[in-house]
């Protein structure tokens, strides 16, 4: 691969060069024979100023450019670096087409030669990245980014990666380059030449594969690795005095504290197992709960011979478990324990559906991307779970095509023995602790096909998102998109989609009943569904905007749905109506056919048995939305709460209707509890004012049947926090909503300026921090900040939380889910400002359906349900601020109800105790700087 490659990076005064856009600085490094033979870079007269964003971006101003040539001077220069080389860049159509513009404009030809993408290669080549950004990529392989933004320095950056890449390209096995170089006509680079030019050259060698591939049936894979049975020494039993508990800690960390609250839930735990008891445990934040479950867990499980299961919320708490914790567990005892992580079933790659797709030939470009990516990963991957990929949304459309399901065609033995899924099961099978999800412990309660080996003890891990989990567990859900991608996925016979290709399979080789619905009767029904799809949401969002109680401005609307009699309610009934009924017929008439073609599965080729699968697998799918259809709008139980949740601004696309049941106590307490000999239920939000009363009622449990444990947090608040209320803010509700986010924002910018960024600003409303944000960023006060605002700036929760961490100056505004699992230790976090009490605002659908029903018992709904609920999120807040012994921080509440309202001491009485002060703007500032 001794080809001449040159690196190129602009900058620019915007993107679009047709109107009017200029290079402000232009940069390449030459690479040949695998070395950086040159290095070229020049500023740029654009001959307009550079706007302030750019500036601010790059650091280049108007002064720096004002004696630079112009382009028309540098071209040549940049013509003779391009002959006879590649053209590569990060994102290369960007690069290419200004220059492309540039050149022509200057009078010269532009280049037509080959061209390479560093982002393209970047995904295939590391599937697993977490993100494709330059700066990422740099990280990520150890590259010394230095200013990232300016064209010299990431053009370095990006040949010092386009050496990675080609390197990485050169070691792949022979039949994966070959599989690549087939697919690789789909990309918008000219990576088929490259990979040709090394199919050639590899031929003349001979080919060798790395001890920890293999080549099955075509498809270069990792080897299952078999695990090495350690030789434990006997088995010792539970550790009951803290010097053996002390001796086993030593031995994972040598400089081992002992922290009594991790002794004490240890022995919670264990005796709840032994005594067949259920027990809710409250561990305050640095209890270390982790290994105070896995320890009497593993003992438990192998001295029972039982499976112990532990269940988590969310995945980043999954992962941990098994990569950080398990790995200290095991260095702990003295036995060989295997723990495992299982997933839902659709979780799992099928490589037999995978190696169907490769022969297709008319993929679009994010599914050619997403083969690509999958073929390298197989080279990589233990588990062939999903969540390990990064793939586009495209490609996720594609994963539907390729997950693990239920086979009822494709029964291709070939790959079994290489099937993850059931490696997975039958690693469960064996294991002594497995680690999964409440979503995936819930559903193995009703599923006909059991996932998770029969167990008796499970550990839940985020207890007080387990009522949460059921309630979705419980409930229904129909999304637009879903429907609209399910539909779009059958297709009208003239789409060539799914339908036709039954329709031709059927018409060649089965033989239909006569009294089944012809070909062109089918057709109408899907026309008529996709049709009746886009009315029914179309008069939902008439409903969702007339009864929603939100501003004009408001973009995200919840609304709760009543069946109550007004011509929106009977618009939306009747259309749904309409919908079910179509649903129904066109589940028949495929049905029909399914059945027509499984007489003769034998006679079948593979690419027919596979479509068949694909038309099974949707035809369930088409099942499962028939039911939430049924259960949302036809048989709504009054134990049902139902609500619309749409964003306004492209109502169509972002509509989803929920039902889910107002309570799931009964469901939980007759499938769950009721079922298992012991359940330990952590977190470290249970109680409220040290009462588990409300956590209890949630979950169905009786105090008597439970062992109840409260375990403080080791770390000393009064020393290690302040916690102060701002007493010079307007009430919130006495003043219009302009006036009270212009108060906290100012507020908000010095506090800022104290604490240096580092901060973490948790509000209840979208509405609220969309606007602060806004007022924010207007008044250019923080400008050097980084500012992060949940469901504004893009991203999820776990890359908000990355992102917040890499700028020194950051401040993260987050609403609800920020309230919940977001780990920042350390520096990276050190003032919260918690705006207004965790109150759930009083329309939303699922608080007043549950205030209704306490209300029809004659209890009190604010004290029963409104405020413990807040109570629990605010101990979530205030937990966020101290992970470590170390760690100081400042909170700073702006909502005085904490001090003036009766119930504002519910609140401080449930976080350990804190000094309260009350300070206006002038003294938080100066405690901020004095104290941090």
């Amino acid at each position: 691969m001794g080809n001449k490659y040159v690196v190129v990076d602009l900058e620019t005064t915007g993107n679009a060069p047709k109107k009017g856009d200029k290079m402000i600085q232009f940069a390449a490094v030459v690479i040949e024979n695998g070395k950086i033979t040159e290095e070229y870079s020049s500023l740029v007269n654009p001959e307009q100023s550079i706007p302030p964003f750019i500036e601010e971006l790059t650091g280049l101003s108007d002064e720096m450019v004002e004696n630079a040539p112009l382009f028309s001077e540098i071209a040549p220069k940049v013509l003779t670096l391009l002959e006879g080389a590649y053209f590569v860049a990060h994102n290369v159509l960007f690069d290419l087409s200004f220059l492309q513009e540039e050149l022509i404009e200057a009078g010269y030809n532009g280049f037509y030669g080959p061209v390479l993408d560093t982002v393209e290669m970047a995904r295939i080549l590391f599937p697993t990245a977490d993100s494709f950004k330059l700066s990422d990529l740099a990280l990520r392989e150890g590259l010394n980014h230095e200013r990232p933004h300016q064209a010299d320095s990431d053009a370095i950056v990006t040949a010092e990666l386009l050496l990675i890449l080609l390197n990485k390209f050169k070691n792949l096995p022979q039949n994966t380059i070959e599989q690549l170089h087939k697919l690789s006509g789909g990309l918008k680079s000219d990576l088929d030449i490259l990979l040709d030019e090394l199919i050639v050259v590899n031929e003349s060698k001979v080919g060798y594969l790395a001890d920890e591939i293999e080549v099955h049936r075509g498809i270069a894979l990792k080897k299952e690795m078999k695990p090495q049975e350690s030789p434990g020494s006997e088995f010792q039993g539970f550790p009951f005095s803290d010097e053996e508990k002390q001796e086993m800690f030593i031995k994972a960390f040598p400089a081992y504290e002992k922290r009594q609250g991790q002794f004490i839930m240890m022995d919670s735990v264990y005796g709840a197992f032994k005594n067949k008891q259920h027990a809710l445990i409250e561990a305050g934040t640095g209890v270390g709960k982790s290994l105070a479950y896995l320890v009497p867990s593993a003992v438990y499980a192998k001295e029972s011979g039982r499976t112990v299961l532990i269940s988590t919320y969310t995945t980043q708490l999954q992962e941990q478990l098994l990569t950080k914790d398990v790995p200290l567990l095991q260095k702990m005892l003295s036995f060989p324990l295997k723990a495992v992580l299982l997933k839902g079933r659709s979780h799992y790659i099928s490589l037999a559906k995978f190696v169907q797709t490769l022969r297709d030939d008319e993929d679009n470009y994010d599914t050619t991307l997403s083969k690509m990516q999958i073929l390298v990963w197989l080279l990589e991957t233990d588990t062939g779970d999903i969540d390990e990929l990064n793939l586009s949304s495209g490609g996720m459309i594609y994963w539907s095509r390729i997950k693990n399901d239920e086979t009822a065609f494709l029964q291709d033995k070939s790959w079994i023995s290489r099937d993850f899924y059931l490696r997975a099961r039958k690693d469960a099978q064996k294991a002594d602790i497995i680690i999964t999800n409440h979503s995936l412990l819930l559903t193995d309660l009703t599923a006909e096909n059991v996932i998770l080996p029969e167990f008796s003890h499970v550990v839940i891990d985020e207890g007080h998102h387990f009522v949460k989990a059921s309630g979705k567990h419980f409930g229904n859900k129909l999304d637009y998109l879903s429907v609209r991608l399910m539909l779009g996925q059958i297709g009208l016979f003239e789409q060539k989609q799914l339908y036709y290709k039954l329709e031709k399979l059927v018409e060649e080789k089965a033989e239909t009943p006569d009294d089944c619905m012809h070909s062109f009767e089918i057709n109408q029904i899907i026309a008529d569904i996709i049709h009746e799809m886009d009315e029914l949401f179309r008069v939902i969002a008439i409903y969702a905007k007339k009864y929603t109680k939100a501003k004009k401005s408001v973009n995200r609307i919840t609304v709760r749905f009543k069946s109550a009699a007004n011509k929106e309610t009977n618009a939306v009934l009747a259309s749904a109506e309409r919908f079910g009924f179509m649903l129904k017929e066109l589940i028949q008439g495929l049905d029909s056919r399914v059945c027509a073609v499984s007489n003769i599965k034998s006679a079948l080729s593979f690419e027919e048995k596979a479509l068949m699968e694909e038309v099974a697998s949707i035809l369930d799918d088409l099942r499962g939305m028939y039911e939430d259809l049924n259960h949302i709008f036809h048989l709504p139980s009054p134990e049902f709460v139902v609500w619309i949740e749409m964003d306004t601004r492209s109502a169509q696309n972002a509509t989803t209707v929920y039902a889910q049941p107002v309570s799931v106590s009964e469901y939980l307490n007759e499938q769950f509890f009721s079922q298992k000999e012991s359940t330990v239920i952590t977190s470290a939000t249970l109680s409220v004012k040290n009462s588990f009363t409300f956590i209890l009622k949630e979950l169905g449990l009786e105090e008597q049947q439970c062992v109840l444990k409260q375990i403080q947090s080791p770390f000393d608040y009064q020393r290690q926090v302040k916690l102060v209320v701002s007493d010079d803010l307007p009430e919130v509700n006495a003043v219009p909503l302009e006036e009270y986010v212009a108060s906290i924002t100012e507020h908000i910018i010095s506090i800022a300026e104290a604490a240096k960024g580092r901060m973490l600003i948790l509000f209840t409303s979208h509405e609220m921090l969309r606007r602060t944000y806004e007022l924010i960023k207007e008044s250019g006060f923080l400008e050097d900040y980084a500012l992060i605002a949940q469901g504004v700036t893009s991203g999820s929760r776990s890359r908000l939380t990355r992102n917040f961490q890499r700028f020194d100056k950051a401040i993260l505004l987050g609403t609800s889910s920020f309230w919940e699992g977001v780990d920042i230790p350390g520096e990276d976090l050190s003032c919260l400002v918690i705006v207004r009490l965790p109150f759930s605002p009083p329309d939303e659908p699922m608080a007043q359906a549950k205030n209704e029903q306490i209300a029809k018992e004659g209890k009190n709904p604010f004290s029963e349900y409104s405020l413990p609920e807040a109570v629990i999120r605010f101990k979530q807040g205030v937990g966020r601020l101290i992970r470590t012994s170390s760690d100081r921080g400042v909170i700073v509440i702006f909502d005085r109800r904490i001090i003036t309202a009766r119930y504002g001491k519910a609140f401080l009485d449930s976080i350990p105790p804190i000094t309260v002060q009350k300070s206006n703007i002038d003294e938080i500032v100066e405690l901020i700087y004095t104290w941090l």
